[in-house]
């Protein structure tokens, strides 16, 4: 501040006189040396008369305006009148907007000059800053920074604020100061000076107040404008928002609809799964209804007591085989043990089921449906049966079976060829019988020389029928086969092709026939039995493979019927003869042949011959009791 007021006491001229103010008081002055000088010319003549003729139509408002200025530089006195020059300078005072526009009191905007605008002009040459320096510092310390929300509007009356203090500095020489300094000053006193000051000061500040108020206006605007412009972002981004919401709701929507479509789908699948095991437990437990009314049926038509068979109660049983003792025991075989006794008069065998027998009761039930449904003189009488402890009555076979002629146990002569050949056609014809039994076909699946007995006169007959199946009609008269689950036979005797297929026929006993006749023939077991016959055919040493225990074979024959059974013995079905057609007409031939022979030899054998030990009579017959001989023979 010293270094401007320095600076400006410096460059003034000695006609001015000059005001430091500092912080709202005058610090220091210095007075004009000397008075201005005063130039007349014809030219400031004429622009005064100018000047005076303008001033006239002036209004009051800027008269007093004018006379505040004068008391200020000192042209004039209160209450004095302008002078013309003073007019003419004022008409060319350059108007302000200020003076335009109202404030929003209603008053209009009142421009006053700052304290440090005091201006002294010289007559007769241009007007002169007497604050150059100053006044440019002023002005740009005035001049606020340039703000974004600064309107043009503001700049414009800013810049015509400026301008109209600049005009007061180019005032006419009468106005800016008067020739004589000293009389212009000698009637105030340093307190209206003051006064004055205050006043300019308060101006300014309610200046500067308006101009602060149009900037917060202009900020409050721009503020509003950037408000708008974040809310119409907003707006924006919450519609981009909802429309990405809405998409993902639309895509949740249709996913979730997806997931009701497999559950709904998942149900339906489930519920048919469910109807099909509804279903097949239906069928199950049909099936297990009707199995057991079967059972029902069975267990009651034996006991009916119009059956056809006889019941015996166990007491009768165990009475007749002496509790089951071992001296009446002959035999034991899968089902159980073999008892001899007699039950009415009658010589019977009566077998035993085992507690522990796996497929007992089931064989039982089949042997006892099926025995006491048939007659045939090849197939075993069943005499009667005790349901409740599985005993099955049957006729006692005096001669055993096969296998122990066969084999000779128990010391049995072995069967002349006659009887072998005899045996064989009834074994086919009692075959032949089941395979043709109405209205379904039965298959024996368990055929061997074991399971066929011989009376006492050496009538075969087949036994043991309780593996015996069911064959449906049409697999029977189609010669086709018939699956079964689970296999059942005897090794070396049970067809091949039916073992490892489980393809039931009624060709598959025809397989354990040939094996039968292939023994009948050799008196060898069946182990093997088909290969080594063939070797021997091959190399012609057939009559080797022949029982020995027969001397006199008839060799063609035997070699024909030894083709035959090799033909049987087939391991494909297709290529074993028909029971019917081709095996039993042969066997048939073969069973006259042997009669005729026999009854040959028996014309030419006396009483005491040989030949005699083949009729049928055994020890058993001759020990009956006294008075079951009697009976029998009554």
């Amino acid at each position: 501040m010293k270094d401007i007021a320095g600076t400006v006491l410096k460059g003034v001229p000695d006609f001015c006189t000059v005001y430091v103010i500092h912080k709202g008081k005058i610090s220091s002055t210095k007075a004009a040396c000397r008075p201005a000088p005063s130039i007349l010319s014809p030219l400031r003549n004429q622009i005064m008369l100018q000047a005076n003729s303008k001033y006239n139509g002036m209004d009051q408002s800027m008269g007093s305006s004018a006379n505040s200025r004068s008391s200020v530089t000192g042209h004039s006195r209160p209450g004095s009148e302008p002078s013309p020059r003073a007019r003419q300078n004022d008409s060319n005072f350059i108007k302000s907007p200020f003076t335009h526009r109202r404030a929003p009191n209603g008053k209009a905007y009142e421009l006053s000059t700052p304290e440090t605008d005091i201006s002294f002009v010289s007559s007769g040459r241009r007007s002169v800053d007497v604050y150059p320096t100053y006044s440019e510092s002023f002005e740009g310390s005035l001049t606020p920074p340039r703000l974004s929300g600064f309107s043009d509007v503001d700049s414009q009356g800013y810049d015509s604020w400026t301008t109209g203090r600049r005009s007061l500095d180019i005032l006419p020489l009468d106005l800016a100061a008067s020739p004589e300094p000293d009389k212009a000053f000698s009637g105030q006193t340093m307190d209206e000076v003051e006064a004055e000051m205050r006043r300019l000061k308060q101006e300014l500040k309610q200046t500067m107040d308006m101009y602060s108020t149009a900037c917060k206006e202009a900020l409050s605007a721009r503020e509003k404008a950037k408000e708008l412009q974040r809310w119409k972002m907003e707006e924006q981004k919450r519609l981009e928002e909802a429309r990405l919401a809405e998409e993902a709701a639309l895509a949740l929507a249709e996913k979730e609809k997806a997931k009701s479509r497999a559950a709904l789908e998942h149900a339906e699948a489930a519920q048919r799964i469910a109807e099909l095991e509804a279903q097949k437990r239906i069928n199950a437990e049909m099936k297990a209804l009707k199995e057991a009314e079967e059972k029902t049926r069975v267990l009651s038509s034996l006991s009916q007591p119009d059956c056809r068979y006889r019941k015996y109660t166990i007491e009768e049983i165990e009475v007749a085989t002496e509790y089951f003792a071992q001296s009446r025991k002959i035999g034991e075989g899968g089902y159980g043990p073999v008892y001899k006794c007699y039950l009415d008069h009658t010589p019977v065998a009566v077998k035993v089921l085992r507690p522990d027998a796996t497929h007992g009761r089931s064989q039982f039930q089949q042997e006892v449906e099926i025995l006491s449904c048939i007659r045939h003189p090849n197939m075993v009488l069943l005499l009667g049966a005790c349901p409740e402890y599985g005993c099955l009555v049957y006729e006692y076979m005096s001669n055993g079976s096969l296998e122990d002629c066969l084999v000779q146990r128990g010391k049995t002569p072995p069967l002349s060829w006659q009887h072998r050949f005899r045996i064989a056609a009834e074994i086919g014809t009692g075959l032949l019988f089941l395979h043709q039994t109405k209205p379904e076909p039965l298959v024996h699946r368990d055929l061997k020389p074991a399971n066929i007995l011989l009376d006492r006169n050496y009538v075969s007959k087949i036994s043991d029928v309780g593996l015996a199946r069911l064959v449906p009609p049409s697999v029977a008269d189609n010669v086709t086969q018939y699956r079964m689950t689970s296999t059942a036979g005897t090794f070396c005797y049970i067809d091949p092709e039916y073992q490892q297929t489980g393809m039931l026929g009624v060709k598959s006993d025809i397989y354990s026939l040939g094996i039968i006749f292939l023994q009948i023939l050799t008196g060898k077991p069946p182990m093997g039995l088909t290969h080594h016959v063939e070797r021997a055919i091959e190399r012609g040493a057939f009559r080797e493979m022949l029982d020995p225990s027969v001397p006199d074979w008839p060799l063609e024959e035997a070699l024909e019927f030894a083709k035959l059974a090799l033909k049987c013995s087939e391991l494909r079905r297709k290529d074993r003869p028909d029971l019917g057609k081709v095996v039993l007409p042969y066997l048939n031939k073969l069973r006259e042949q042997a009669e005729e022979s026999l009854y040959n030899s028996s014309q030419s054998c006396t009483p005491l011959s040989p030949c005699y030990s083949q009729v049928s009579m055994s020890k058993d017959d001759m020990s009956y009791p006294p008075s079951t001989q009697s009976s029998i023979g009554g």
